[in-house]
């Protein structure tokens, strides 16, 4: 009976939640109208083709299609973790997302923290958008700029060569000790003025009595900056962290293969363009259909990881 009693309760719940959410749509129906293309954007071209994902199980044969090929289990994952690139891959791209976390992420984060202390606006406009435009050009465009200013008679050579007139001059994108340096040192560069665009608004939405306070106690900018900026910063910080430790795995293929030669395979090889060069110019799509998988659940269970362990040390989570 009292199991009976319970699952009348919940049916009455349920029906309960049915009818509030219909009347919610008859009352909302065109902010429900206008979600429709974009749900339908993700079923289409997000959810929709994650049945293809069985490939990475599949030796994936074109004329046969999907279901029409051998099902081989974790065959292609093995065969991954037992190449002689694998460790490769994998090293090479942890330590360019590491470096790009501990250098690239707290970038933003001080221009931000630059730009609130301008009080000049024509200024500050200024160099936002100085700073802004790098995210708008074209990665290859990005890349081209890079090879010609790393080249021998490149730019950087030559104000080398200018400040230490003993300077050898050679190809510095050739060199294994340079290239993460110039990768990281460029992402920076072009990325440091959007991600820094949710940081200054989050600075904007702060109490001017704060700082205010800070001024009668006798604080200067640095104290501003430390108690009041820093601290309304970091639920952001930590969301922005989160999301970021959940992509230590991937790595775009664009701009590494557009760099990269040969001669520099061992610090750039990534697992994107070891999956690129597989799949795409070997023709091996369930294999890199399987890396891809891979690297897709790892990420998923760092941001998971990532998530508890801030909810539990600074109560800021994403849910």
């Amino acid at each position: 009976m009292a199991q009976s009693g319970a699952v009348t309760r919940q049916s009455r719940k349920s029906q309960s939640y049915l009818a509030r959410l219909g009347r919610n749509i008859v009352k909302h129906k065109w902010t429900y109208m206008m979600m429709i293309p974009v749900l339908a954007y993700y079923i289409i071209f997000h959810y929709g083709p994650l049945y293809g994902v069985q490939i990475a199980f599949k030796d994936f044969n074109p004329g046969k299609g999907i279901w029409g090929s051998k099902w081989v289990g974790l065959k292609h994952f093995i065969s991954f973790f037992n190449g002689v690139y694998a460790w490769r891959t994998i090293r090479n791209t942890l330590f360019i997302n590491i470096y790009l976390l501990l250098f690239g992420f707290p970038a933003p984060i001080i221009l931000a923290l630059l730009l609130d202390e301008v009080h000049k606006p024509v200024f500050k406009k200024t160099v936002q958008t100085i700073t802004y435009l790098p995210h708008f050009i074209s990665t290859v465009v990005i890349a081209g700029i890079l090879v010609d200013f790393c080249s021998t008679n490149g730019l950087f050579n030559q104000i080398a060569q200018m400040i230490n007139p003993n300077y050898v001059k050679g190809a510095l994108l050739g060199r294994m000790s340079l290239f993460r340096t110039i990768y990281v040192s460029s992402d920076i560069w072009q990325s440091i003025g959007w991600n820094s665009i949710i940081f200054i608004a989050a600075l904007s939405g702060v109490d001017s009595e704060l700082y205010e306070a800070v001024a009668i106690d006798g604080g200067n900018r640095f104290h501003r900056v430390w108690h009041v900026s820093i601290p309304c910063l970091l639920p952001t910080i930590v969301i922005m962290l989160i999301l970021r430790i959940g992509n230590l795995m991937s790595l775009g293929f664009e701009k590494i293969i557009l760099l990269y030669t040969t001669g520099t395979y061992e610090v750039a090889d990534v697992i994107s363009s070891y999956v690129y060069r597989r799949g795409l110019l070997d023709f091996s799509y369930s294999f890199s259909s399987a890396v891809g998988l891979m690297n897709n659940i790892i990420n998923f269970i760092l941001v998971i990881s990532a998530n508890a362990i801030s909810r539990k040390v600074t109560e800021t989570s994403l849910w």
